[in-house]
């Protein structure tokens, strides 16, 4: 039997809600069920995507309504918002829009939020000795890593800190700080997103690990694990995943820690995350001494065309064959040069 079209738009508002069935994509999107004149229905609400017009995007920022402040840190600013205006009292309103803005943002920001074509690349220890390493190391300056070194300090998000490790004196290289990541709302339980920066300034990424940290890799997931599970009441050990990015975003080690829950995105993709526990797996039974490490294996992974990565190394020196790990003879000369 067909229904006219008023007549399927007054179902909406007849429905009665029973259940939450479930709630997925980062919270986006909810499935309920309940009734509609006593017959059983599921209802399943999904955010719509953002209109792509210019008139409706040069104004969006001001129809914001309800803006709240969730933290500051240098260029770092992240707000909860709502796309309307609402009578509902405090308790009953749900901001819809997480925000982050970057002011002053630079053109490592404007990048990586940029729409780019994406390649895989082969980085060998020889690469990332020679270009790679010398790259993180320009990248550490002009005052990129301040908002890591304010959190460390204890000079900015100072509340929002869940975990630190008691000061030693003399002697950070066991200390670590938890708190939010600024992608999370810090409500939803199920798109928990928390990240653990390191004291230690010595551990750029992962390639700086060793055999001779698998300790202290192990003794500081035991404490995340521990600290994450008293605070928020009803998670469990199982349910929680580590992970480190491979090119990260900065270059001083830290460490993600998520809800299984949470749909995986692109952050958590092959090609960008790394599993936590197959790092400690790899420098286990990794032959050699004490000094072996990731700095002796190959790791591959993608680059965007906008990355720094892309335009200074791999786009014009390195081609990519499937199934084969040769590279380019312009590598292997400009390799060789700086040996």
């Amino acid at each position: 039997m067909e229904i006219d079209k008023a007549g399927a738009e007054a179902l909406i508002s007849q429905f009665k809600m029973e259940r939450l069935l479930r709630q997925d994509q980062a919270g986006r999107r909810i499935a309920l069920e309940g009734q509609i004149s006593d017959q059983r229905a599921v209802l399943v609400l999904e955010r719509a995507p953002f209109p792509v017009s210019e008139s409706y995007l040069s104004k969006v920022s001001a129809t914001l309504k309800d803006i709240q402040s969730l933290g500051a840190n240098d260029v770092y600013h992240w707000y909860l918002a709502s796309t309307t205006s609402t009578t509902l009292p405090d308790e009953a309103h749900h901001p819809d829009l997480k925000v982050n803005l970057f002011y002053p943002a630079t053109d490592k920001h404007v990048n990586k939020y940029s729409k780019q074509n994406l390649h895989v690349v082969h980085e060998t220890p020889q690469i990332y000795k020679e270009l790679i390493r010398p790259y993180m190391e320009r990248s550490r300056g002009e005052g990129r890593l301040r908002w890591m070194r304010n959190i460390i300090d204890g000079n900015a998000e100072v509340s929002d800190v869940i975990y630190r490790t008691p000061r030693k004196f003399g002697d950070n290289h066991e200390g670590f700080v938890l708190l939010p990541d600024l992608n999370w709302d810090r409500k939803t339980v199920e798109t928990l997103h928390l990240l653990t920066l390191v004291e230690r300034n010595d551990i750029w990424s992962l390639r700086d690990l060793k055999k001779k940290h698998l300790c202290w890799l192990r003794h500081m997931k035991s404490m995340i694990t521990e600290a994450v599970i008293k605070t928020y009441l009803g998670i469990q050990e199982d349910q929680l995943k580590f992970y480190v990015h491979y090119q990260p975003t900065y270059y001083h080690f830290h460490i993600h820690v998520v809800h299984v829950a949470l749909e995986a995105g692109a952050t958590q993709a092959t090609g960008k995350a790394v599993g936590y526990e197959s790092i400690i797996s790899q420098l286990e039974t990794m032959a050699g001494g004490e000094e072996a490490g990731m700095h002796d294996i190959s790791i591959t992974y993608t680059v965007g065309e906008a990355d720094d990565l892309w335009n200074e190394i791999f786009g014009s020196q390195i081609s990519i064959e499937h199934g084969s790990n040769r590279e380019h003879s312009g590598m292997y000369k400009e390799a060789n040069s700086l040996i």
